[in-house]
């Protein structure tokens, strides 16, 4: 990524990198340490296996996640995030409190629905 390719607002910026359902989920999984594909897989739900290697490769080349090979028998790839990728913790964060709070929201108006 390039800086003449990020919008210039900072808010439309951080959409563009992580504003896709998927990489956010990615990420926050991620944000517990490194993790191999399949277990990111089972712990994405309904992110399929062509969709999750393709978020993965994005991340990647915007410099969030690390693909790392380790030279075993067998073969193990681990995902981890950069840095960059580590300072979204308060985003995740502040998304996920977002979450609780309108949940919580949600419910006590269908209580005074009723």
């Amino acid at each position: 990524m390039n800086l003449k390719d990020l919008p210039k607002n900072p808010v439309e910026a951080t959409i563009k990198m992580i504003g896709c359902r998927w990489k956010i989920l990615i990420i926050k999984e991620l944000l517990d340490g490194e993790k191999r594909f399949n277990e990111l897989k089972s712990s994405v739900k309904g992110i399929s296996q062509k969709v999750l290697s393709s978020k993965l490769k994005e991340l990647e080349q915007d410099g969030i996640v690390v693909r790392e090979v380790y030279q075993q028998t067998p073969l193990k790839v681990g995902y981890f995030l950069t840095d960059v990728g580590l300072s979204l913790n308060t985003v995740v964060s502040a998304l996920r409190d977002w979450g609780k709070d309108y949940k919580k929201y949600i419910k006590l108006l269908e209580k005074m629905k009723a």
